[in-house]
């Protein structure tokens, strides 16, 4: 049986959130010759500039280099029946496009999407769609809701990064 992971269920497995666990047998499984994973080249895009904007670029590569590492295929390229069935899911549902890439993938594999977004409740009652739920469906967030957390982590990398700016002008100004 071929699963295709959405970006949520990697992250789960790397942050160890709930569900990490079934992510992490299904791997082990992999492992074993007994199922193969895969995930989209647009999904694992998402979890990359996911961590782009948590972690910064260094960081985010080094995760991308453990996910490389990992017994997962990706679905580098995107055939044209896997384009247009994505299209046809994202004009049918309101579904993000990354969400629209994997389920599409995991359709014309033959196989089922490994998820925990809420927003593929509608085509999985609608056409049947191949979904497997790692964990509880979540639903989309208010987006009127601010991470108060995120938000200082964010004034404070700022702040730093701009007190290394004012060291490196200040070194060159001493060295002039």
């Amino acid at each position: 049986m071929i699963y295709v992971l959405d970006a949520c269920a990697v992250v789960a497995l790397i942050k160890e959130e709930p569900g990490a666990g079934i992510i992490q047998n299904m791997i082990d499984q992999t492992i074993e010759g007994e199922i193969t994973l895969c995930i989209s080249v647009v999904n694992l895009a998402e979890v990359y500039y996911g961590y782009i904007r948590e972690l910064g670029n260094a960081a985010a590569l080094k995760i991308l280099e453990r996910i490389y590492a990992a017994p997962i295929d990706i679905v580098e390229a995107i055939p044209e029946p896997v384009y247009l069935e994505a299209s046809r899911l994202k004009g049918a549902y309101k579904i993000s496009l990354a969400d629209a890439f994997g389920l599409g993938t995991a359709i014309i594999l033959h196989g089922v999407f490994v998820t925990s977004d809420g927003e593929l409740k509608e085509p999985e009652a609608k056409e049947a769609a191949p979904v497997f739920w790692f964990r509880p469906p979540k639903e989309k967030q208010d987006r009127k809701k601010v991470d108060v957390n995120a938000l200082i982590r964010r004034a404070e990398h700022a702040e730093q990064r701009a007190e290394q700016a004012e060291q490196r002008i200040a070194l060159l100004e001493a060295g002039s």
